[in-house]
């Protein structure tokens, strides 16, 4: 009798057991519904959007400022402004045959009539005849990076042969875009920054909302023996998957926006227009870095969702212990 009374006790906990377990499993502490669930998906995937939108624009300006950079150690420009009796095309090849002569140049182009009609068009429009205006001549000199020639002695020498051309090495501006460059760089960071913390604020208040609905349920599981980290851990669970789903829906419309604008700028690069642009900002496409940055972007938005959700959590366990403390 004393055996069947064991075994029974023992099948009727393992009973209770298994229907505590279910009951967990079928009515969590932090039920998807008493989250404001679809709201807050929604905002998580718009702050992930503009989060993705912003590191895709700091990437496309700062991989630009690097291709000014590295412009400006490889190419100068010869220019000559049209004189009376001025042999144009004798200047030009006067031009480029000096400065092949020095060291540290490794080639010299001249600019054609027709590559230099096309880059007036933007401003004087199509079937242009440059003969007919005062249009200055460009000779274009390709530099060695490692050894660049003596840009002051390269001068001096194309001005004694011609007093009407004038060496452009780009530096001063070039440097003034890279600058402006950096500075929109920074602005973006900081912008991503406050977007992140917007995100931040924005779970904490959700928490605090879903505690709230929740707060019977919570005092009485903490208050009968239920650890602070099992309680955060609940909370955190369905948080994480909420930031997910709004992250990865927000990354993938970021996507989808950069994939498209770059298809559309990639069609239309026919164009005067789109040749200036390209010159100065490239082919607007962020590159595999760019991808991985979105990527990299619903991860952490995802676990500071997480993570604030958890801290949130256990601070209001531990003022809920020092007011039953003091009281």
């Amino acid at each position: 009798m004393t055996e069947f009374s064991q075994t029974y006790a023992e099948a009727t906990h393992d009973s209770q057991d298994q229907a505590t377990r279910a009951i967990r499993k079928m009515a969590p502490i932090v039920p998807a519904q008493n989250i404001a669930g679809r709201a807050l998906v929604s905002v998580v995937a718009i702050m992930t959007f503009l989060s993705c939108l912003t590191f895709g624009a700091v990437t496309l300006v700062r991989d630009t400022a690097s291709v000014w950079e590295n412009q400006i150690s490889r190419e100068a420009t010869i220019q000559i402004k049209p004189l009376d009796g001025l042999d144009m095309d004798k200047a030009l090849a006067t031009a480029a045959a000096v400065a092949g002569q020095f060291l540290g140049v490794k080639s010299t182009r001249i600019v054609d009539r027709e590559a230099t009609a096309r880059l007036l068009e933007p401003w004087l429009g199509t079937n242009l005849d440059i003969d007919k205006l005062p249009v200055p001549r460009l000779v274009i000199v390709t530099i060695d990076e490692n050894q660049p020639p003596d840009f002051a002695a390269l001068r001096t020498a194309i001005t004694a042969k011609l007093p009407s051309a004038n060496l452009d090495d780009h530096r001063t501006w070039v440097d003034r875009l890279v600058a402006m460059a950096h500075t929109t760089v920074t602005i973006g960071v900081a912008i991503l920054a406050l977007m992140l913390s917007a995100t931040v604020l924005t779970v904490v208040f959700a928490t605090r909302g879903a505690m709230a609905g929740n707060g019977h349920i919570i005092e009485v599981l903490h208050f009968v023996g239920a650890e602070a980290s099992f309680i955060a851990r609940e909370f955190r669970r369905q948080f994480l998957i909420t930031g997910i789903k709004g992250a990865a829906s927000g990354g993938l419309s970021a996507i989808v926006v950069f994939i498209v604008f770059s298809w559309w700028t990639s069609r239309n690069m026919a164009t005067p227009q789109a040749d200036q642009a390209s010159a100065l900002f490239g082919n607007f496409a962020i590159g595999s870095a760019g991808y991985l940055g979105v990527f990299l972007m619903v991860l952490i938005i995802a676990a500071l969702t997480a993570a604030t959700t958890h801290a949130t959590v256990i601070a209001y366990l531990s003022d809920l212990d020092q007011r039953q403390t003091e009281g």
